[in-house]
């Protein structure tokens, strides 16, 4: 390995564990304010970055109710993902790469990205049935406006994990035929 390849995956390593703890902040705050928004409708006023629901909370709980948990569980969900992700660098040793944990944080990351995806779906035709009805969302769909990334990563890291696999079986081949 080069001394730039080590470069570029300590800046890697760097960036994921940034976004990793961004994103739990995220995730902390939104729940934190649902939860305590539904104690003190006040908060809903502005849950997390100026979202407004607070007409929503008034009129139709039960929808106010629904859509902040869309938003939590994505946010939550996402963390998971950059936590594997950062997982993936404590544990790579490029000497030996294809080991049976990474194809396997691999593959976790994969379903979670593709999960993330059907929440973001879901989501997403909630809020449209939501704004059919007449219901104000002020800018909630920024909350799941990267589905179609979610889902080609999903596929991408798939793939990625197929061949881990493959490699772990030459590898397992290969020392038993040293």
């Amino acid at each position: 390995m080069t001394k730039n390849d080590d470069i570029i995956l300590k800046t890697l390593n760097v960036v994921s564990w940034i976004i990793f703890i961004g994103l739990c902040v995220e995730a902390g705050a939104l729940l934190f304010n649902f939860i305590f928004s539904l104690f003190k409708p006040i908060a809903s006023h502005s849950i997390y970055k100026g979202l407004n629901l607070s007409e929503m909370y008034q009129s139709e709980f039960e929808h106010y109710f629904g859509l902040m948990s869309f938003v939590v569980s994505l946010a939550i969900l996402k963390a998971l993902l950059f936590y594997w992700v950062v997982d993936i660098f404590m544990q790579l040793n490029l000497k030996n790469p294809f080991t049976s944990e990474i194809a396997k944080l691999i593959e976790k990351i994969s379903i979670e990205a593709f999960v993330i995806s059907i929440v973001s779906v879901i989501a997403h035709q909630y809020a449209t049935r939501l704004m059919h009805s007449g219901l104000e969302l002020d800018s909630v769909e920024t909350y799941w406006n990267d589905t179609s990334a979610f889902g080609m990563m999903a596929a991408i890291l798939f793939v990625i994990s197929h061949i881990f696999k493959k490699g772990i079986a030459l590898q397992n081949e290969n020392d038993l035929t040293v």
